[in-house]
């Protein structure tokens, strides 16, 4: 019988604060209580709950696991309820995709390990009276090598790659998902920003591949990715930008099957105006559902996109005639440029995809209509100086009020009179996790982490650091920091020759170290020549 190892590592880490406790006796023993095996202890030794006592425990940092409740002579029944803010833990919280409040009972003089799911929180309340010997909480998360950096002169900035870094690497779970508490599924579109930031810190980790092809096969056969004809569209982007960084020739040729028959057939949905026609799903991003105007323009400027990368995509598998029928669907798309409605999400796609510079729309009121998807691209579709600026005040003002990881959405007219999502909620304030949300995210629904908003670390290394693959596998790379105001920026990036070190410090030439079979190309190598 064939068997998978599971490539994720099991730690035990113990609570780093107790955060409330009513009706328990030694409550404050569980906080940095390393202890994971059971033995006979001495009653003096017992963490007692009354009937209706409860704690809640602070782990310190957004997880992927359960806990261990480790249990002498007297059991019973306990609440168990994980928590990515303090008020999921004190309210409700959403059962979909992993449970996240059960009654369990516990073993005499035994350990009851229970949870897969993400949390920071846990609250245990007493059914009945038990006695327990700690509690701690027990990940299942992958360790992946880190191999690509970024420091600067900006601690905020640093902390921001580091957390987006973070948040990505909880979702490499058995594939990669896109909310490691809710949405613990793998979908095409979400999928882009995550591999992106993959690339940037862990190189082309195989997680990706596996992802890329798991969305490929379980696609229906006459329908689109997850069932979203933009998704489709993701997914030839994304295998683009991994073909760019791995370089793997017989990868991409494994995917000739579907990629050339997907092509031909988004050539279908253009009319003779050059008007994108896609069908039903047509979604682009959350906050443009219910907006078919700016979902129009949004999908526009991706199809065009699409097209793009696979043109590139065909002239490496030597398919000439679809690289041909790629470039004459981009140059078509070219022709019709569609009103936006001053929608920042359909104007980055306008731009990236080559349709029309808008980005006038994106710095209009720059901090209000971001999203956390879609802000990777209208940070790209924006001068490096308010890109860095908008990283400041919007990702940062989640870590402002306890986030270790980036949410699945967030607006800036949230954090308005509000408290902390580490802290209890108070009367007066607004709760940031219960109180907003939207769509299908609202109140405790609301992941508080989601691969999809880590864009700011790709950003970050590609845009700040100013590394760019200009040939597949980064055997040619464009290397052009841009410091805007900053100090200094230096960090390193993954190829599959080893890894690129850059710094650069105002007014001094930047200072490179290639591996090699890397070779510097555009107007730094000049320089370097020079």
């Amino acid at each position: 019988m064939n068997s998978d190892k599971d490539q994720r590592v099991r730690r035990y880490r113990p609570a780093v604060r107790l955060v409330l406790a009513e009706g328990v006796e030694h409550a404050e023993w569980i906080v940095g209580n390393e202890l994971y095996q059971v033995y006979g202890t001495q009653e003096s030794e017992r963490i007692r709950f009354s009937q209706g006592g409860f704690v809640v425990l602070d782990f310190g940092r957004e997880m992927h696991g359960g806990v261990a409740l480790l249990c002498s002579v007297n059991a019973g029944r306990v609440r168990i309820r994980f928590g990515e803010s303090v008020s999921e833990v004190m309210g409700q919280p959403d059962q979909d995709h992993s449970i996240h409040d059960a009654v369990l009972a516990l073993p005499r003089t035994g350990t009851l390990e229970y949870g897969q799911t993400g949390f920071r929180f846990v609250r245990i309340d007493a059914v009945d009276a038990p006695e327990l010997l700690n509690v701690i909480a027990v990940t299942l998360e992958l360790e992946p090598e880190f191999l690509g950096s970024f420091e600067s002169s900006d601690e905020r900035l640093n902390k921001i790659w580091r957390t987006a870094v973070e948040t990505v690497r909880l979702n490499m779970q058995n594939y990669i998902y896109d909310g490691v508490k809710r949405d613990r599924m793998v979908w095409m579109g979400d999928l882009h920003p995550e591999i992106k930031v993959i690339l940037a810190a862990y190189g082309a980790h195989p997680i990706i591949s596996a992802s890329l092809d798991f969305v490929r096969d379980h696609k229906p056969p006459s329908g689109f990715f997850n069932n979203i004809s933009s998704y489709s569209l993701w997914w030839i982007i994304a295998q683009h930008d991994y073909h760019q960084a791995s370089g793997d020739i017989a990868y991409l040729k494994k995917q000739r099957e579907s990629l050339l028959p997907l092509l031909r057939r988004f050539a279908e949905f253009i009319g003779p105006d050059g008007e994108e026609r896609l069908p039903e799903r047509r979604f682009l991003d959350w906050p443009t559902d219910g907006n078919p105007q700016a979902v129009h323009a949004g999908l526009q400027g991706l199809l065009a996109w699409a097209f793009h990368c696979g043109e590139a995509l065909c002239i490496h598998l030597e398919e000439l005639r679809t690289a041909a029928l790629c470039r004459q669907s981009y140059l078509r798309l070219q022709s019709h440029i569609p009103d936006c409605a001053a929608n920042k999400a359909a104007a980055a796609m306008l731009t990236l995809g080559g349709i029309a510079d808008r980005s006038a729309v994106v710095l209009n009121n720059p901090f209000h209509g971001v999203s956390t998807f879609y802000g990777y691209y209208m940070l790209q579709a924006q001068p490096a100086p308010n890109a860095l600026e908008l990283i400041r005040r919007y990702w940062g003002a989640m870590l402002d009020h306890g986030a270790t990881t980036f949410w699945e959405d967030f607006d800036l007219s949230w954090v308005e009179n509000a408290g902390r999502i580490d802290e209890l909620p108070l009367s007066g304030k607004a709760d940031l996790h219960a109180d907003f949300g939207n769509h299908c995210y609202k109140g405790l629904r609301h992941s508080l982490c989601h691969g999809w908003a880590a864009g700011p670390a790709a950003y970050l290394s590609e845009k700040v650091l100013g590394i760019r693959f200009a040939a597949p596998g980064g055997k040619q790379v464009r290397i052009e920091p841009e410091l805007c105001g900053l100090e200094f920026v230096r960090g390193t990036f993954p190829t599959p020759h080893g890894l690129i070190r850059v710094e650069k410090h105002r007014n001094r030439a930047p200072e490179i170290e290639l591996p090699p079979g890397v070779e510097l190309v555009g107007a730094m190598a000049e320089t370097v020549a020079g």
